[in-house]
């Protein structure tokens, strides 16, 4: 397969529409080379130093957030289904460690006679003629040790060929150059497996560690295909790393002490637990908890309200918010959120921050006047999210409170009700226009 040049690199970049057959978001190479694929409401940058960049942080996401279960392709894309399993990390790694280091080479130490270089006494005194000198021995040479790089040897081989794998399928994310083609030409599992095994076992260089483990890697998942023609990495099911994503930016991690429990009590005396109702995230701030949705819905690139959260997901949400409300006592404030995808340039939507309140859900059951009651859309800009996951970003938890809480501190707001779907009766989503 042939390197991806600079000047194409945009040309295989696109962004996601989330709809029916085109859910898919990471890097697959098919018949045609290769695609990148951004997820809903992603803004690709102009700049081919940032788009790189970019790739690069989507393989991070991708690698931290998205689980083998949701790495699946459905079997209209593949020629049988399959888990996508391709090492990507492994693939940069080694890609990296090339261009730091070179070809990994042995160092073997060689004898030699020589009068200069380090003495082997041992091997000098053994090999050697000594010549009396008044009242002492001289050698006229010396064994002298001597370490020479062999660029001959098995590893070397085995890491030649490797590096020219990687540099294959994703060598145009760092340079349009392509390494030499290795001396070996034919893939062997079982016997490149033995020598770069036999030298992990052998080395006590964590760098070198971590190369041979990704050579493993590379050699495991070659091994398991006939003729990999093709490879993808990513996911069908972005709204789990988008749900991941939100968690990770603003989220506590003892979230369960908030989820709604229910019991059953049976009238013969027995009692049967049920599973908890578990919200996307909690955030804290203060005094407040914010109880947020991450919906990974079109909204924030179409702009049809039928693309804004359905009546079962607005009572979800003010059922958590009066849960919460109920067992952490008056004097906190409970507020809801639903957090969707979308670009802060692009004109519907178009914002210096990178967080927008576009309206809110409510429902004709709830007129408490309690703030869960009102469950706010947020959208978030997806770059900026991607190129930010912080653990605990108190800056960003800031801006999306400010967000959240703009509706309620705003003495007057225009908005239009919009009835989304017929499921939403008793619902009305405000937008603000």
């Amino acid at each position: 397969m042939a390197a991806i040049v600079e000047n194409d690199l945009r040309q295989r970049c696109r962004v996601s529409t989330n709809l029916e057959g085109d859910t898919f978001v990471g890097i697959k190479s098919e018949g045609d080379g290769i695609s990148v694929c951004f997820p809903l409401g992603y803004r690709l940058p102009n700049d081919d130093k940032e788009l790189r960049q970019d790739v690069v942080k989507l393989i991070m996401v991708l690698s931290k957030y998205a689980n083998r279960k949701d790495q699946r392709l459905p079997v209209n894309q593949m020629k049988r289904p399959e888990t996508v399993d391709f090492p990507i990390q492994a693939y940069m790694s080694i890609i990296s460690d090339y261009m730091g280091n070179g070809y990994f080479t042995e160092n073997e130490v060689r004898y030699k006679e020589n009068r200069r270089g380090k003495i082997s006494w041992t091997r000098t005194i053994k090999h050697q003629k000594a010549l009396p000198q008044g009242n002492s021995f001289v050698y006229l040479d010396y064994i002298v040790k001597d370490t020479v790089s062999n660029d001959e040897s098995l590893i070397s081989l085995v890491h030649e060929y490797c590096v020219y794998e990687s540099f294959q399928k994703l060598g145009w994310l760092y340079t349009a150059t392509m390494p030499k083609e290795p001396r070996l030409r034919r893939f062997d599992k079982p016997m490149f497996s033995t020598i770069v095994f036999d030298k992990l076992g052998q080395t006590f260089n964590d760098k070198h560690k971590e190369l041979f483990n990704s050579m493993l890697a590379m050699i495991n998942y070659l091994g398991d295909k006939d003729v990999p023609q093709q490879f993808y990495f990513g996911t069908e099911r972005f709204e789990y790393v988008w749900e991941k994503l939100i968690d990770f930016t603003f989220g506590v991690s003892d979230k369960d002490r908030y989820f709604p429990r229910t019991t059953w009590h049976l009238r013969d005396g027995g009692q049967k637990d049920n599973k908890a109702l578990e919200p996307d995230t909690i955030m804290l701030s203060g005094k407040k908890i914010y109880v947020l949705d991450a919906k990974y819905y079109k909204y924030g690139v179409t702009g049809v309200p039928a693309h804004l959260p359905e009546s079962t997901s607005i009572n979800k949400q003010i059922t958590y918010g009066e849960y919460i409300a109920t067992e952490f006592g008056e004097d906190i404030t409970v507020y809801n959120a639903f957090l969707m995808p979308f670009d802060r340039t692009k004109e519907r939507f178009v914002t210096a921050l990178h967080m927008k309140n576009i309206g809110e859900g409510t429902a004709d059951w709830k007129r408490s006047g309690k703030e869960y009651e009102r469950v706010q859309g947020i959208l978030i800009d997806v770059r900026t999210l991607m190129h930010n996951v912080v653990r605990k970003n108190h800056n960003e938890i800031i801006l999306l409170c400010e967000e959240i809480e703009r509706a309620f501190k705003e003495k007057t707001t225009t908005t239009a009700a919009f009835p989304i779907a017929p499921e939403n009766e008793g619902i009305e989503i405000l937008v603000n226009i």
